[in-house]
């Protein structure tokens, strides 16, 4: 694991962080059992074998 040489102001600390910013899924339309709906792209997998219901 990654470990600092030297301590971080905490100012620095808190400017990083603020630059992490959460995104929405990207939504892609599926077919299960005849009916559309819209998962996240990274789940479409789980979706199609079956792993995941869709809820609606």
């Amino acid at each position: 694991m990654a470990v600092p040489k030297r301590k971080m102001s905490r100012s620095n600390t808190r400017h990083r962080r603020a630059q992490w910013k959460a995104r929405t899924p990207q939504l892609v339309p599926i077919t299960v059992d005849g009916a559309s709906y819209l998962v996240p792209q990274h789940l479409v997998k789980a979706y199609q074998r079956g792993l995941l219901r869709p809820e609606d």
